[in-house]
């Protein structure tokens, strides 16, 4: 039952992720969108009253015209009915930190620690867990505190630093585990930015305006480095989030470079719609990240296995599945904390087994399966798996 009810925590967790965070980024994308498609504004009125820029749009049946005010209207009242964005963003870190907590800290064991890795306790690797995030965010806002104004080389620094990161991680932690952990550092360093930062800046600007004060606009721009910086986190981190789906990635030899390939593409792709809602349209940057991603399919592609040799026999194969494969991919799974099959992926019978042959092969032959290598699975029983499949996934002796 426990496991039953961890289930549902999970399912549930996950949806709420999912939801806050497609509010997070739809607002992020829209403020971006908004702030580079601003033209000045044609009423001579309107720019006595403060207005820097303005966009006129139609949307759902209606005409809407949006105005940006720098330092709030001049002759006039600051609005009360302001509406802030924030709880988007930290609802979107809560929902993922309990969901790190729930996989990767209660589950330690068998998502976060790999021994073939680095023998860590769960508790260490918890620890290591924490340290990561919190150190990652600490040199990330080191970093842009003394690199104000200075955009490139800070853009290039914080890239190098997520990059050691990542390899870094792959070093300590499963491979499932290392990606996860570079996406929950970068959205760490996302809410952060908002909670820190963001936030606050509006509310000293807001303060000022209200008591009649000067306006420093300093808090403004350091709000705005920090939106742009969060703006191109955010593909990198919705690839981690669906990648645990696809072992092909992470899974890889060289996982920490396929990460960084594709990150490098996701800001790049990035990158394109950003300028383009300046009017300026560079269709290098959106190819250049999907040649980035073409090469990584030819590259990454699976070598298959010399088959040749001697058969390999159903029983021999069945006898590898039984041992290492069906105590979690069964109908009633006898290792701790699965309710269920994993993905409903059941390997009692030959019929289940032909039919999932192919991923079968893949996982493990990759090394995300069996996870965290708990039951011990040996190099030699992967070959024959993997030779098993190329010989055409008999399940006939």
């Amino acid at each position: 039952m426990d496991a039953y009810l961890l289930d549902w925590v999970n399912l549930l967790l996950r949806w709420a992720h999912l939801i806050v965070g497609i509010a997070w980024i739809g607002a992020s994308f829209y403020f971006v969108m908004l702030d580079n498609s601003l033209t000045p504004p044609k009423k001579a009125e309107d720019a006595q009253r403060g207005v820097h820029g303005e966009l006129w749009a139609v949307h759902g049946g209606g005409f809407y015209c949006s105005q940006k005010f720098l330092t709030g209207p001049k002759g006039e009242p600051l609005s009360d009915n302001l509406h802030w964005s924030k709880w988007e963003a930290y609802s979107t870190w809560i929902t993922g930190m309990a969901l790190l907590a729930l996989i990767y800290w209660v589950g330690a064991s068998t998502h976060l620690v790999d021994a073939r890795v680095m023998a860590l306790s769960p508790m260490a690797a918890i620890a290591v867990s924490i340290g990561f995030l919190s150190v990652g965010w600490v040199v990330y806002d080191v970093l842009c505190r003394n690199l104000v104004g200075r955009d490139g080389l800070l853009a290039l620094l914080v890239f190098v630093f997520v990059m050691l990161c990542n390899y870094g991680l792959h070093q300590i932690f499963s491979a499932r585990g290392a990606y996860i952990h570079v996406g929950a550092m970068l959205g760490t360093m996302m809410a952060a930015n908002v909670f820190f930062h963001i936030i606050p800046g509006q509310k000293r600007m807001v303060e000022q305006i209200r008591a009649g004060q000067p306006v420093d606009s300093q808090p403004g721009i350091i709000g705005k480095q920090r939106s742009v910086h969060n703006t191109y986190f955010t593909l990198p981190v919705l690839f981690i989030m669906i990648s645990n789906h696809y072992p092909m990635t992470y899974a890889h030899k060289h996982g920490w470079l396929v990460l960084a390939i594709i990150m490098l593409a996701g800001v790049l792709i990035r990158q394109f719609f950003v300028l383009r809602h300046r009017g300026e349209v560079k269709w290098w940057l959106p190819l250049s990240g999907i040649g980035l991603l073409a090469a990584l399919v030819v590259v990454m592609a699976p070598k298959a296995p010399d088959a040749a040799g001697r058969k390999v026999s159903f029983t021999e194969l069945n006898t590898v599945i039984q041992k290492h494969c069906t105590v979690c991919h069964a109908e009633k799974p006898s290792w701790a904390g699965f309710a269920q099959a994993p993905k409903g992926v059941m390997l009692q019978s030959p019929e289940q087994i032909s039919q999932h042959a192919a991923k079968i092969a893949e996982t493990v032959a990759s090394g995300y399966m069996p996870l965290g290598n708990v039951t011990q699975m040996s190099d030699e029983e992967r070959r024959l798996i993997a030779v098993w499949a190329a010989q055409g996934s008999n399940t006939k002796n």
